[in-house]
């Protein structure tokens, strides 16, 4: 197979999480010369793979092979992988078998590499996370097996391919206010407390608010109100309680305790309560480090483009990652259409990522 064909092999194997389509069994197949650690937990496939070539530096790669469900409404069929004017069209061409396909093939045809070179897969990606990519790398630490630095294959590119690399990823903080009122007929006002009229001129002052400054890497910390709810969906009775729900992505200038002081200042005086919960910690890999700078070449002698370091978007595995010492980015295809339906990259795209990782490991002294 080239990596066309194994990238079409792979949109055609239905992989919704945590069902890996059989993905990895075949992978391991495909990889004959390497070692297979298989880490499954539960109804999560997790597979490590690797080959030492010498006694230099563990490269490893990463990803995931399930895909969110496909959704109705697409053009053609979700997981035929139809190629139609440039592009190729299936669930998970751009999150994440693109990248998955590019560094499969880049890994597979490797000869001369002077340390070792691994893959690490999980299809717990999209669902909760709790039995994929930190299982292994648990697996991995206690075995004395973590890798020096990792690449994980997730879009990043923006506007066109080449132009952006993930060097970090914001946190993310969940927060989950219940303000106390007390239930009275409308008619009434001055009879009960009315949590809605306490917290709305208050709202202003909280709602889009930016917590920090942010940096040359990181945008500010904001506080986003995601959901407000209350009342008993009637006209003439007054609340007894409001809950408000809201998220945090934060930059490693902005931790738990700032959110908290943040909620007391404006709610100051009104009886509530407040639960914080973190889904992820903010991180930066040095744009001094080998990885960035290897990548950045790598990139560069493929595209012409010098891509700029980014710490934009959501939160992925690479969160697991950085937390263990080990320097870690995320490189991949335009992400534009992930998640959506008629998901789709350009072949162009997926023969060049692959080229770029194939200069990655060839200039990886």
């Amino acid at each position: 197979m080239n990596v066309l064909e194994l990238f079409k092999y792979m949109i055609a194997q239905k992989s919704e999480t945590p069902d890996d389509g059989g993905l990895l069994d075949f992978i391991e197949n495909y990889l004959p010369d390497f070692t297979a650690e298989r880490v499954d937990v539960q109804d999560v496939k997790n597979l490590f793979i690797y080959k030492k070539f010498g006694e230099g530096e563990h490269l490893c790669f990463a990803g995931h092979v399930d895909v969110v469900p496909a959704g109705k409404g697409w053009d053609s069929d979700p997981y035929e992988a139809v190629e139609k004017d440039g592009y190729i069209f299936g669930r998970g061409t751009q999150d994440m078998k693109s990248g998955v396909a590019a560094f499969t093939q880049a890994v597979k045809e490797a000869r001369d590499f002077n340390g070792t070179l691994s893959i690490l897969l999980t299809s717990d990606e999209e669902g909760d996370a709790i039995n994929g990519t930190v299982k292994v790398l648990e697996y991995l630490k206690e075995n004395s097996m973590l890798p020096d630095a990792v690449v994980v294959a997730e879009p990043t590119c923006e506007d066109n391919f080449g132009d952006a690399i993930k060097v970090g990823r914001r946190g993310s903080i969940n927060g989950y206010v219940t303000l106390k009122g007390k239930q009275g007929h409308a008619a009434y006002p001055q009879k009960a407390i009315n949590p809605i009229h306490n917290i709305a001129p208050r709202l202003m002052n909280m709602a889009g608010v930016d917590l920090d400054n942010g940096d040359e890497f990181f945008s500010p910390s904001k506080f986003v109100v995601t959901d407000i709810r209350s009342g008993m969906q009637v006209t003439n009775v007054t609340p007894n309680h409001l809950n408000m729900m809201f998220n945090v992505r934060n930059t490693t200038l902005t931790t738990q305790k700032e959110v908290r002081e943040f909620v007391a200042k404006k709610l100051d005086g009104l009886d509530y309560e407040l639960k914080l919960t973190q889904g992820s910690y903010p991180f930066k890999t040095d744009t001094d480090t080998k990885l960035v700078k290897k990548i950045d070449e790598a990139i560069e002698s493929v595209t012409g483009i010098k891509p700029k370091h980014s710490t934009a978007g959501g939160t992925s595995d690479a969160r697991f990652i950085s937390p263990m010492g080990i320097d870690v980015v995320e490189f991949g295809v335009i992400n534009d259409t992930i998640h959506a339906i008629n998901e789709r990259t350009t072949v162009k795209e997926v023969q060049e990522l692959y080229q770029v990782f194939k200069n990655l490991i060839n200039i990886w002294k």
